[in-house]
């Protein structure tokens, strides 16, 4: 039977059934789905369908006539397939379809599978049951919430990363919680199907193994690690494995032995297990959009739906996003492929084990509004396009080959998210299980806005946008807070720009840039804004615009706490921010950047790191570094005069309306009116609506210290060169350092023995022969214990590269 047969089947169906005339004006159809429903009912309320499936064909019949309200009834919709929209479940925007709970968040839609089972006790505190399906069990919810596989080291309320340890940057091991130590491997009977996760060496997220078993040495025989774009070791200390039966030892936790089909689980105080509802995920997707750019999905909305049950995917994470840290998985809850016109709306997102929306390639006007997104396995909201589109893509860190790049303004074609919206969403607790996410990350795109967003506690940036294709996006009246809990070197904010123009040797890249000026912004169609939002970050910065981050507008925004740090890129302007307890951290600017910060409120000296490796003649950062208002001290404004920086900026009290209260307005006297600084609101950062409102989390509000008593570090004359221990995070992150330690070359001569050695400036000494340096003064030690004619041996961070240099003294 052919589509048309069909349709015209449904449609005669729907005739005899609703009595609608097709010659007669066009109604509102409202067509009820119940869990106690059947297939064979007519629809109505009093004898409603049973599935989504069933409701798709008959929507679809109706929806070149009519306007269609597809309403669902209260319950769990246990999902036997992936539900598929398809170009002819389409409605149009004279007769849109939707899909929508009778009741907001009463409507379950579920990809997992209720057990029914007895349960046995197995031994201490642990019960047993046999599962009669043939089920892959990823994930185990009881009563509602998901629990933990067997586990090491087991998980301790409040910890941040893998739920066990709070963040320190540190190489140490811990011994006490190695999850690989020789003993513990040892006692492991069987741990084929474990997973090893374990952080990037330098905390740049995350990476996990699947263990095959155990080789004939005693060590386990894993698969994995690709989950990083700058792949690296485990990190020493931050590692845990699940999924051994020999690490059930604590309430929540369960094992899953396939072989024998046996369930192990350890249930929490006050669980009853004869009553108790026991879920597993059987779907990696809940909902797909697949249509094209020729014959696209349209006008169909989801409201006021509970998506829960999708699989986890840190195992399938793989695919590079060109020269970001980041790689992706192309799936989520909900994934949606060739649409335009869709909604997302008034739903909640409930531990989906991976991405919970994921946007992929051509989509046009895709909203997400006013829904709540938590615990997400992965990223919350994901678009990403098709690096085909990409002149000249690169997929690692690393230099770039000018003499043969395409010099093509603009992507290739239009096979990519665009014009796309999150606003009014509360996205919280994402990254459950791949720390190299965001709640909204956005790469290959252009023209995506989120508004209006409450987003906090996460393992990584709030915000991500992984380079510069395509921009046009804007970020605005946004809350963003309590961000970089597992990881390091990021910020609330996060954003790369290894586009085209861009290499990882920064010389390179100016020498370039100064031949052809237009290089910056051939991968960006528009600029990206930044503009009314409050931002928080306690583990790195408020805003990082990080590698190679260029055109930025960002203005009207309240810092927080560790201030903006701008590194190298070009056209970026800052201007009416307040920077609350910190200021701005100008890290490896180009010459002629034409970067501009002008009219902002800060709080400290400007922080920089490696400002002096390429420089103008005349020294000068940016295009204007002018007419700010230093709140602490005459001696913070003056202290880069020398850099051509605020000759006309000035010191005095902001006169904040109510800072205790977080209202950062200045008063009618103020200092910084004098400025050219703006008042903007205060009271319209984070989500509108009211359920959400009534749940969302603030940020801490920080006590402002109105004075500087900075330690910029000292610095020593060694060798002809000028050096430095390495003591802040922006030094640790200027240089791409896995911890805050080294010697750092603050200004190397080109005509000193160390330069002709190979030794620039920027570069840090992490190691002397076979001993890790920490500081100048071991450094030092170390040297003048060898004879004055020795050779010696250095490695070296050079462009975030480690290098061995060799330096003879004679």
């Amino acid at each position: 039977m052919n589509l048309f047969t069909m349709k015209t089947i449904l449609k005669l169906f729907i005739v005899a059934v609703f009595g609608i005339c097709y010659s007669c004006q066009q109604k509102t159809i409202d067509i009820y789905v119940s869990p106690k429903g059947n297939d064979t009912g007519t629809g109505t309320k009093e004898n409603p369908l049973e599935t989504f499936q069933k409701a798709i064909e008959l929507a679809s019949a109706e929806s070149d006539k009519n306007k269609v309200n597809i309403i669902f009834e209260d319950g769990i919709y246990y999902l036997p397939n992936t539900l598929v929209f398809t170009p002819e479940n389409s409605g149009s925007e004279k007769f849109p379809i939707s899909y929508r709970a009778e009741k907001e968040g009463k409507a379950i839609l579920s990809g997992g599978k209720q057990l029914q089972l007895d349960w046995m006790e197995y031994r201490e505190g642990i019960y047993k049951a046999e599962v009669s399906d043939d089920l892959v069990i990823d994930q185990l919810y009881v009563d509602g919430k998901r629990q933990r596989m067997a586990r090491f080291p087991n998980a301790v309320e409040g910890k941040n990363v893998f739920d066990a340890w709070e963040l320190i940057h540190t190489h140490e091991p811990d011994p006490l919680n190695d999850p690989l130590a020789a003993d513990r491997v040892e006692a492991w009977k069987n741990p084929e199907g474990a997973y090893i996760h374990a952080m990037h060496s330098s905390l740049w997220g995350d990476m996990h193994w699947l263990v095959k078993g155990k080789n004939t040495d005693g060590t386990l025989d894993l698969e994995g690690g690709w989950q990083n774009n700058r792949p690296s070791p485990m990190h020493p200390r931050y590692k845990m494995v699940e999924n051994v039966f020999e690490e059930l030892d604590t309430q929540g936790e369960w094992f899953y032995n396939k072989k024998e089909k046996n369930l192990y689980y350890y249930p929490q105080a006050g669980v009853d297990l004869a009553k108790a509802v026991i879920e597993v995920v059987r779907l990696k997707h809940l909902v797909e959009y697949n249509g094209t750019k020729e014959n696209p999905v349209k006008f169909i909305s989801l409201q006021g739906f509970v998506f829960r049950h999708a699989a986890r995917s840190f195992m399938e994470n793989k695919e590079q996003l060109l020269r970001s840290d980041w790689t992706t998985y192309r799936g989520g809850a909900v994934f949606i492929n060739g649409a335009e016109d869709c909604t997302i709306s008034n739903c909640e997102f409930d531990q989906v084990g991976g991405n919970s929306i994921f946007v992929n390639n051509y989509n046009k006007r895709i909203t997400v509004k006013s829904c709540y997104i938590h615990h997400s396995g992965a990223n919350g909201v994901a678009f990403v396009g098709d690096p085909a589109m990409v002149r000249s893509p690169m997929f690692r860190y690393g230099k770039q080959d000018f003499a043969n790049i395409d010099r093509t303004p603009g992507p290739k074609g239009d096979n990519y998210p665009q014009e796309c919206l999150v606003e009014d969403c509360l996205i919280t607790m994402t990254g459950r299980d791949e720390k190299q996410t965001s709640p909204v990350q956005i790469s290959m795109s252009h023209k995506i806005t989120v508004r209006h967003c409450s987003i906090y506690d996460v393992p990584r940036a709030g915000i991500n946008i992984s380079e510069g294709t395509f921009g046009g996006h804007i970020i605005e009246y946004c809350d963003v807070f309590n961000t970089v809990l597992e990881t390091g070197d990021h910020g609330s904010f996060n954003s790369w720009g290894r586009d085209r123009f861009w290499s990882s040797d920064m010389h390179e890249t100016a020498k370039e840039v100064a031949k052809d000026p237009g290089l910056p912004k051939l991968d960006m169609l528009d600029k990206n804004i930044i503009r009314n939002s409050r931002w928080r970050c306690d583990h790195g910065w408020d805003i990082d615009l990080d590698d190679g981050s260029s055109w930025y507008r960002i203005y009207n925004n309240v810092l927080l706490n560790r201030g903006l740090k701008m590194r190298e890129g070009f056209d970026r302007i800052a201007t009416n921010n307040i920077i609350v307890n910190n200021s701005l951290h100008p890290h490896v600017w180009y010459p002629n950047s034409g970067d501009i910060f002008i009219n902002n409120i800060v709080f400290a000296a400007y922080k920089p790191a490696v400002m002096n490796r390429a420089l103008a003649a005349d020294g000068k950062w940016g295009l204007q570094v002018d007419s700010n208002l230093f709140v602490t001290n005459a001696k913070n404004k003056e202290k880069f005069n020398r850099n051509g920086c605020d000759f006309n900026s000035i010191v005095g009290n902001p006169g904040f309306v109510n800072e205790t209260k977080g209202d950062y307005r200045v008063g009618e006297n103020s200092s910084a009116l004098k400025m050219g600084f703006n008042n903007f609101p205060m009271n319209a950062f984070g989500v509108v609506s009211a359920k959400l409102k009534k749940i969302a989390k603030t940020p801490e509000l920080p006590i402002i210290n109105y004075s500087s008593t900075e330690n910029q570090g000292v610095s020593y004359q060694w060798l002809g060169t000028t050096v430095k221990n390495v003591e802040t995070l922006g030094e640790q992150s200027a240089a791409g350092l896995p911890s805050i330690s080294g010697v750092l070359f603050l200004e190397v001569p080109e005509y000193c023995d160390l330069a002709k050695a190979g030794i620039q400036t920027g570069d840090v000494i992490l190691q002397f022969e076979d001993v890790k340096i920490k500081n100048y003064k071991q450094l030092k030690k170390l040297i003048d214990k060898k004879q004055k004619t020795a050779v010696l041996v250095f490695e070296i961070m050079h462009n975030q590269q480690v290098e061995e240099i060799i330096f003879n003294q004679v």
